[in-house]
């Protein structure tokens, strides 16, 4: 029999007005709301509902805010589904910031910790680097021995790493402005398809996210992690952990190292998983899904139409 594996989406996947609908359907997703509110000492559910988008936008929000949806998602299924993810899932995944809402999902972590975590975690990586001095690139057509060859020649003493594995010819390097421009104009030399710098505020996993890291581990030796009902496919190792330690150490490594997106999905394929389904704002990784785990089924579930076509 296929397994299935729950899928919570990361950074880039926000948009104004996530969740608004589920909130107004679901008693149960409105209380997810107002308790991240609460944990927040914000009205972050306002935000994400009537915008400015510039504001959702921001890495202390957006990180919050994506993680409040989709587990608006879960317990609205808990509730109106009788979903139980214990038996449900074999495994649970998410991509960075998502990792994070895949544990709280699998009872690893409280809602309200998740939150004040990922906002910790938003304003370390923000603050970690001066802004315009770091920058991200996309890679398309690139897998990852060339990214990994492209980043180590860019590099010349300063940082260029391989941020994130998508699969599919699209990886992600991470670093100083100066070595990610230089990349660009390698990877073009080198053939790859497009190289497009992305829009966005930091220069996420990679090493001069340290700063973020080493605050990231404070705030987690304080957090209660218990043993998710699951076992959870971690970013940095692309492989199933249950141990709340383990646990621990990945999300304090996952500052800096790469989101191993490409790995984790074909672990699961490995694993038996022929049914994703993706929890929260957008479809980014059931596209990814589909197209790297062959004759897998992926759907994602993010507002009541999706509620209600959705079977256990």
């Amino acid at each position: 029999m296929s397994k299935t594996a729950f899928l919570f989406p990361g950074q880039g996947s926000q948009a104004v007005g996530m969740g608004k609908a589920l909130a107004e359907n679901f008693a149960t997703a409105r209380a997810v709301f107002e308790e991240v509110d609460a944990a927040l000492g914000q009205k972050l559910s306002a935000l994400m509902w009537e915008g400015p988008e510039d504001q959702l936008t921001l890495t202390a929000n957006a990180q919050p805010a994506l993680m409040a949806h989709s587990l608006a998602v879960i317990r609205v299924l808990e509730a109106e589904k009788g979903l139980d993810l214990g038996k449900a899932a074999s495994f649970v995944a998410g991509h960075s910031l998502g990792e994070y809402s895949a544990l709280a999902a699998a009872g690893a972590l409280t809602i309200t910790d998740t939150a004040k975590l990922l906002r910790i975690r938003g304003d370390a990586m923000q603050a970690a680097v001066p802004v315009g001095k770091g920058a991200m690139a996309a890679l398309l057509g690139a897998e990852w021995d060339l990214a990994s060859e492209i980043a180590k020649e860019a590099a010349q003493g300063e940082c260029c790493d391989v941020a994130n594995d998508n699969g599919g010819g699209q990886v992600v390097l991470s670093g100083d402005k100066a070595a990610i421009d230089r990349a660009c104009e390698i990877a073009k030399a080198k053939g790859v398809k497009r190289a497009i710098l992305l829009p966005v505020s930091a220069p996420f996993h990679s090493a001069l996210m340290a700063p973020a890291a080493e605050r990231m581990r404070e705030a987690l030796a304080g957090a209660v992690i218990k043993a998710p009902v699951v076992p959870v496919v971690a970013n940095v190792t692309a492989d199933a952990v249950s141990d709340p330690e383990a646990i621990r150490q990945n999300l304090v490594r996952q500052v800096c190292g790469s989101v191993r997106w490409r790995e984790s999905m074909l672990w699961l394929g490995g694993a038996g998983v022929a049914k994703f389904v993706e929890c929260g704002s957008g479809k980014v990784l059931t596209g990814i899904a589909k197209r790297l785990v062959a004759g897998s089924e992926a759907s994602n579930v993010s507002g009541p139409d999706e509620i209600s076509a959705f079977t256990a």
